[in-house]
């Protein structure tokens, strides 16, 4: 079974110490309330819910997973009661505003707070994980009368939401959708379709299930120019939020996975149901980007989720399992081996997942702050930037920590040899719960191709040119005046390789359209471990500067330190080899005809 133990010095280390998060919101009207004795309160009254009322379901929530009997859902055992606890709490609005039932707090709180809640207990956190997105997606493309009514609800949490895209035939090319949407004279629509891999979509948590739903009406556009977004209660209800009769809305069953087990996955049938346009017509695909991108900033905390208590969990083992001998001499003379520990491979292991998680977290935490700016934006134009901004970072976040947190999982399942692999211990669950996570939300390919595609290539290199120079920037900055100029040093290094790379990639790209196909993965990650650099450089000169000014944690920051070192030294330089796949010839992906596939 496995442990968890809220991380809260880092956290508090990289709100703090790192990006000054007090400073941050004194900028944003949402951050007045949000004083350093607020943060700390809210932080440690989330990590002490997370640690002793949703990590002790995390086993249970996998070994029983959630039963499905005529189109009604039961969650696992203390699922429900954790989710009333969370109510009363008032944890679902947090970073909502307060005329809609919310505490009026930054968003970036709300991210503090999801991290400890997914570490805890992936599967129970994706039931307030997706109210969270339905929520946004009714705060920005809500009609004031449907924030009043859908919005103040969820943000109670006597409701919850869901979204609804996928097609059994489609999957993520949402321009083949099916479903559709019948105009009523009553403003109201008729939604008829199916709609599959709905997490949370059914359960018994709460009265209600507000589903955000894609669909197409009458006459329009084909493709992905003709989709509009419904608000489709689970039961209809008159204005005021009483419950009257069952809506349209049926779950067909749900899915049997590798992992997750304890969230509902959902095949949703609408059939007829009453629905209630959200937005513009035929603009439903860029306002449920508002949903998705909610969803993929949640999704990049899950790879930093399964760093983190893959690393925790791990790390313990490796200290009280003693095997071999070391092979710089005897550890554990009274023992008949020495901890593996000490044997350098298994330190690769745990100090992989640990920069992974550290890293990571520096990296969310960041991107939060754009989160904050672009809600709490006074203008359109201050808007539009900080959501282009987060943009740019949100394939990077979604994809590389997904795939960085699945290799640290499977590093902490390694570290316990055959024992990793039984379920005792509980380190399989951690990968099989994570492993989902580069899939949803857009794989790790299409990620690639949104980053270099629509990112960096027609946007015409402007935001991918002012992260560079954001690079740029601290390099050369603390290059000159820095106490860990090495790593000053190597973030230049690696950000004019990029920058070269990049240029010769699109050049060959106007030759050969499939050239930014076949570099797309290979760019994104080149772009993970060199945006990760910069946060572990960062984290490197607040570590040394502590320590010269001397007072307590010393050890923190010596870890720091070590942890960077290891980061530079045996991660950071993986980036070369995607920069050698990334500029390699086309013809080694796209030469081999269809019938040679099958030749073996």
């Amino acid at each position: 079974m496995t442990v968890y133990k809220a991380p809260v010095r880092d956290i508090n280390f990289v709100i703090n110490e790192l990006l000054d998060f007090n400073a941050h919101y004194q900028t944003i009207p949402a951050g007045a309330e949000a004083t350093p004795d607020m943060v700390e309160a809210i932080t440690n009254e989330a990590a002490k819910f997370a640690e002793e009322v949703l990590s002790p379901l995390n086993q249970i929530g996998d070994e029983q997973g959630c039963q499905w009997n005529d189109g009604e859902v039961t969650t696992p055992e203390g699922f429900k009661e954790a989710y009333k606890l969370w109510v009363e709490g008032g944890w679902q609005g947090l970073s909502h505003p307060v005329e809609y039932g919310g505490q009026g707090l930054p968003m970036s709180m709300g991210l503090i707070k999801s991290e400890l809640v997914g570490t805890a207990n992936w599967s129970w956190g994706m039931y307030p994980g997706l109210s969270l997105g339905a929520m946004n997606t009714l705060y920005v493309h809500g009609t004031e009368e449907q924030k009043q009514l859908y919005l103040s609800k969820l943000c109670e949490g006597t409701w919850t939401g869901t979204m609804c895209l996928t097609e059994a035939h489609c999957g993520s090319d949402l321009g083949q959708m099916r479903s559709k949407a019948e105009p009523q004279e009553d403003g109201s629509y008729r939604i008829t379709g199916t709609k599959i891999f709905i997490s949370a979509g059914e359960h018994d948590f709460a009265e209600n299930i507000i589903h955000i739903v894609l669909a197409r009406t009458p006459g329009a556009p084909e493709g992905t120019k003709g989709i509009s977004l419904f608000i489709v209660p689970k039961f209809n209800t008159t204005e005021d939020g009483t419950i009257t009769d069952r809506n349209g809305v049926r779950c067909g069953s749900i899915e049997h996975k590798m992992g997750i087990h304890g969230n509902a996955t959902c095949v949703i049938n609408f059939d007829s149901a009453t629905g209630y346009m959200l937005g513009q017509e035929n603009e439903g695909l860029n306002a449920m980007f508002t949903f998705m991108n909610t969803a993929r900033i949640g999704t990049a905390i899950q790879g930093l989720a399964a760093s983190e208590l893959a690393y925790q969990n791990a790390l313990p083992y490796a200290l009280d399992r003693y095997s071999m001998r070391s092979l710089s001499g005897v550890k554990n003379p009274d023992k008949a081996g020495d901890a593996i520990i000490h044997h350098p491979d298994v330190r690769r292991m745990l100090l992989t997942a640990r920069a992974f998680a550290e890293g990571g977290r520096a990296m969310i935490y960041d991107a939060a702050k754009y989160s904050d700016r672009m809600v709490q934006a006074e203008t359109q134009a201050d808007r539009d930037e900080a959501e282009n901004e987060l943009g740019f970072l949100t394939p990077i976040l979604k994809a590389f920590l997904t795939e960085t947190g699945l290799e640290s999982a499977s590093n902490a399942m390694q570290v316990f040899g055959g024992h990793g692999f039984i379920k005792e211990h509980g380190m399989e669950q951690i990968y099989r719960d994570a492993r989902i996570a580069t899939m949803y939300e857009g794989t790790t390919g299409i990620q690639a191709m949104d980053l270099i595609g629509r990112k960096v290539v027609l946007d015409g290199f402007k935001l991918y040119g002012g992260f560079c120079k954001k690079l740029y920037k601290f390099g050369f900055k603390n290059l000159i005046s820095g106490k860990r100029r090495c790593y000053s040093a190597k973030l230049i290094g690696y950000t004019l390789s990029w920058n070269w790379h990049t240029i010769k990639m699109v050049a060959r790209a106007s030759r050969n359209r499939d050239a930014v196909g076949a570099a797309s993965y290979d760019f994104l990650m080149y772009s993970g471990y060199l945006s990760m650099a910069y946060y572990w450089a960062m984290m490197a000169e607040v570590a040394a500067s502590k320590l010269a000014e001397g007072g307590d944690d010393k050890a923190f920051y010596e870890a720091k330190l070590e942890t960077a070192e290891f980061y530079f030294s045996r991660l950071l330089p993986r980036a070369k080899g995607h920069a050698g796949c990334m500029n390699s010839s086309t013809d080694s992906v796209m030469a081999m005809t269809l019938d040679r596939f099958t030749t073996r």
